[in-house]
């Protein structure tokens, strides 16, 4: 049965209002997966098949799809960003609304868009403070094999990187990677459904997405010179599936 949803946050980051503009916008692959940039006009075109209903650099975005591209669950989505300028433009205040017409498992997609949105908008904060806006150079996301859907998949996950059950948020530690290679990271979000590693060059996000029945998934914003975005997804993809590996 369809109904209408509403997903709304805000927060304070220590960004201009126009780093916040740009990087919710430019859609690189900094934080957000890449896609083309919207047009800069109000009834232009924007991300996901949308189109672009308020702009006014740097303190209003939205967009709004009514047919949203790859999603059977949605006939209705939209967007919309409110950016303020705090202590003399220094800081910046947002505002996040996301909102629409989920049609199908109403409370499971509900959960999994509220949860989602609290781990997409502490990357975007972690790329303001912690990367400066840097440029990506590989973006990458994938999903595991179909046994990463069971219910303590995202368990095996964080003990495969070498993480306590215990390792807390802030925690700096030597995650085991792909080859076994050491990774010096901080784990910048954890709870049951994310986890997220920050090296000097990257943030690497692991979603437990087997919670609401599906594969547990990855994403790599890789900001390293040189970095390959087909050499990360596929050390990454092999590391995954070794996860969770019938033998």
């Amino acid at each position: 049965m369809s109904k209408e949803f509403e997903i709304a946050r805000e927060f304070e980051v220590d960004a201009t209002p126009e780093q916040v503009w740009d990087a919710i916008t430019s859609n690189t692959g900094g934080w957000m997966w890449p896609s083309e940039p919207p047009e800069p006009r109000v009834g232009g075109k924007g991300a996901m098949g949308s189109t672009v209903t308020a702009w006014d650099p740097p303190h209003r975005y939205t967009n709004r799809a009514e047919d949203v591209e790859g999603v059977e669950e949605q006939s209705l989505n939209q967007l919309d960003y409110t950016i303020e300028p705090r202590e003399g433009g220094r800081r910046a205040w947002v505002r996040y609304v996301h909102s629409g017409i989920l049609v199908d498992d109403w409370d499971n997609q509900y959960d999994a868009a509220c949860r989602h949105t609290d781990f997409y908008l502490h990357t975007l904060r972690q790329y303001l403070t912690e990367f400066g806006g840097r440029p990506v150079v590989a973006f990458t996301t994938f999903d595991g094999p179909d046994t990463s859907k069971t219910a303590d998949a995202f368990v095996a996950v964080g003990r495969a990187l070498g993480l306590g059950d215990d390792t807390a948020e802030g925690t700096r530690v030597q995650a085991r990677g792909p080859e076994g290679r050491r990774l010096d990271a901080v784990v910048d979000f954890r709870n049951p459904y994310f986890l997220g590693l920050r090296t000097d060059d990257a943030m690497i996000r692991f979603f437990g997405r087997n919670h609401w029945g599906y594969p547990v998934g990855i994403s790599v914003h890789d900001f390293a010179p040189g970095a390959d975005a087909k050499a990360v997804e596929a050390a990454w993809q092999d590391w995954l599936n070794g996860v969770f590996s019938q033998s």
